[in-house]
């Protein structure tokens, strides 16, 4: 009896698997997981892109409910969790230049008005000294009056 092992060419070549159904199916459940795992990465995509829009706040959770996947799926997808990350920083630095922009514009004017002050008090001082000079011209004068009018006329001045 002679047996025949070889059937011209019917085996696997080296180094590739041989096809069988429950390789076909797991080729085919890893393409889906795959084109499943390419939805999911557009949808965050899209989220981030509508977030940015609606000036919402950009975070893990916020991308995760708006993309419809879970922040487990963002943190875990290598893909997912470099865009998510890229755009909170890119929001963070916007934010901050934001921040920045508004602080000086409340310094700008916080400046001005002590620029304003500064100015206000220059005049009041200029003012008070004014004042105090006519006050000390007026003293004189009720003084030279007092000296040249005898003491009843002074009375009856006043009154």
């Amino acid at each position: 009896m002679e047996h025949c092992l070889s059937r011209g060419g019917a085996g696997p070549k080296p180094g590739r698997p041989r096809r069988t159904r429950g390789n076909m199916t797991t080729a085919a459940a890893l393409a889906a997981r795959q084109e499943q795992t390419r939805q999911k990465i557009a949808q965050v995509e899209t989220a981030i892109a509508q977030l940015r829009r609606g000036r919402g706040r950009l975070t893990v959770r916020a991308i995760a409910a708006r993309a419809g996947v879970s922040a487990t799926f963002l943190y875990e997808n290598s893909q997912a969790r470099a865009r998510v990350q890229a755009a909170i920083a890119d929001s963070r630095s916007r934010h901050d230049q934001s921040a920045v922009e508004t602080h000086e514009r409340i310094e700008a004017t916080w400046r001005e008005r002590a620029l304003n002050a500064e100015a206000e008090l220059t005049r009041a001082q200029k003012e008070i000294l004014t004042q105090r000079q006519r006050i000390g011209e007026l003293m004189g004068r009720l003084r030279d009056l007092d000296q040249t009018v005898p003491g009843e006329s002074i009375q009856a001045l006043v009154s």
